[in-house]
């Protein structure tokens, strides 16, 4: 009998595709297999959240809480997890309170069990309102820790991080390592200070963009880590999670033991093995993504950051500034007060090294969401930004040092006297509308002209003229 079993999150349905395929894998490409996968003992399946929604209505044509539902209802057994960004839930911007509460009511009720909440910057008042929502409505909170390197960031500093969560009402910590950082023995010495520092399960979440993911992934586990994150091995490796397959096989038989049955994870392995071929031969699934790239080391640019900087440089005709885009990133990240590179942190600092690197001078061109960072709109940086650059930036203006979201009133009210009239088909519409208003209204139209086969587009609703 194993003296220690490692449970596994299985992440091939969220993560494993954001990573490699921009979220583009269909319910429709999931569904078949729902049923096997419901089959194995994992921890929990992570399918919702992150950029799910966003592609779902932008690129896929999907209404994500329908999706949502779909899961529930084919994963039973399972415990369905979904990834939120705090006061941003899975938006950019941060929302107001009751507009974070209500995402997380609904997700619960839709069939969320497990909530992953995040901040870029590792401000814990980002995610009070998160927690405490989601330990209302009876979810598993896992508090993360967005994994990252700089001056201050250490083991103590994650340790204190991990310990204001539990407090929080967290009842598992995530080591969230989202561009492949944490290397083997430095993985097994965080797990034991955070084993020694809080009381509550700790998981490990990584990437194997620097090659390094299995390798970290066994000394935590050596370490104690209660949880790891792995992904089916035909959308592992690269940017992507280390293979589900290999990590119970190589814990198998040992005091470690998964008890995942391989032979069931099988029947899953050559299920998506043609959708790989599949992706691979439309160009959806670059080969580029897959290499090993121990710059990420240097850099710290998570794989989905990087692919966003070569689609920046590439419209702008300036694909051989690679290098020096990479190379500025990290002096823009130390200017800011070394965020972690995460969503939406990471878009900001990779524009701003762009813009910094073509217009040949740097600051020179300021995005608005980058001066929103440094005047702590997005919360408080790991490092106090030094007062000659805020000066630079903003002149006179005084840094924000309270919670940002007390300054927002408010909205749902307002959300749902904004949502374009007659399109609303469900409460979780109002969700969609405050995420994404535009691609929200467009799907919205979509999935009425469906339903009606009336195409809104060409339809003349003045005059009453509805072609077909």
């Amino acid at each position: 009998m194993a003296k220690k079993p490692i449970k596994v999150t299985e992440v091939v349905l969220r993560d494993a595709h954001q990573s490699l395929l921009a979220t583009r894998m269909t319910m429709d490409e999931m569904r078949p297999i729902l049923p096997e996968m419901d089959k194995i003992n994992y921890f929990s399946v992570e399918c919702w959240g992150g950029a799910t929604f966003d592609s779902c209505i932008r690129f896929l044509d999907e209404d994500p809480w329908e999706r949502l539902r779909i899961l529930r209802k084919e994963l039973p057994h399972q415990k369905l997890q979904m990834l939120f960004r705090g006061q941003n839930m899975l938006g950019y911007r941060p929302y107001a309170d009751d507009a974070v509460e209500y995402f997380v009511q609904k997700s619960v009720a839709n069939g969320i069990d497990v909530i992953r909440i995040f901040d870029a910057l590792n401000d814990p008042r980002n995610l009070q309102t998160a927690i405490k929502s989601a330990n209302k409505e009876g979810a598993h909170v896992q508090g993360c820790i967005s994994y990252t390197l700089s001056p201050v960031h250490n083991n103590e500093y994650f340790a204190a991080y991990a310990k204001t969560l539990e407090e929080m009402g967290a009842n598992s910590i995530c080591i969230k390592d989202m561009a492949g950082l944490l290397k083997p023995y430095e993985a097994y010495e965080l797990v034991r200070t955070l084993k020694e520092s809080v009381k509550i399960p700790i998981q490990l979440h990584t990437h194997y963009t620097s090659g390094l993911a299995s390798m970290t992934l066994m000394k935590a586990v050596e370490a104690g880590v209660d949880v790891i994150d792995t992904a089916l091995s035909p959308l592992a490796m690269g940017t992507s999670q280390p293979p589900t397959e290999s990590m119970v096989a190589a814990l198998a038989g040992t005091e470690y033991d998964t008890g995942l049955d391989l032979a069931k994870l099988d029947v899953l392995t050559r299920y998506f093995t043609p959708l790989r071929e599949k992706y691979l031969k439309s160009g959806l699934l670059d080969p580029k993504v897959l290499k090993v790239n121990v710059n990420a080391l240097m850099y710290q640019v998570p794989g989905g950051m990087l692919s966003n900087l070569m689609s920046q440089l590439k419209q702008a005709g300036k694909e051989d500034q690679l290098t020096a885009v990479l190379e500025e990133v990290p002096r823009v990240r130390a200017d800011v007060g070394y965020p972690p590179l995460v969503t939406p942190s990471s878009q900001i600092v990779g524009t701003q090294a762009v813009f910094n690197v073509l217009t040949g001078e740097r600051y020179k061109t300021v995005t608005k969401e980058f001066k929103d960072i440094v005047l702590g709109k997005y919360g408080k940086t790991p490092v106090p930004i030094k007062p000659e650059f805020v000066k630079k930036i903003w002149g006179d203006a005084q840094p924000i040092t309270y919670r940002p979201a007390d300054d927002l009133k408010p909205e749902m009210e307002t959300l749902r006297a904004e949502m374009p009239q007659g399109l609303m088909e469900q409460e979780e519409d109002v969700l969609s509308y405050a995420l994404f208003p535009q691609v929200a209204t467009d799907f919205f139209k979509y999935r009425e002209a469906q339903q009606t086969k009336v195409d809104q587009t060409v339809a003349d609703t003045k005059n009453g003229a509805y072609p077909v």
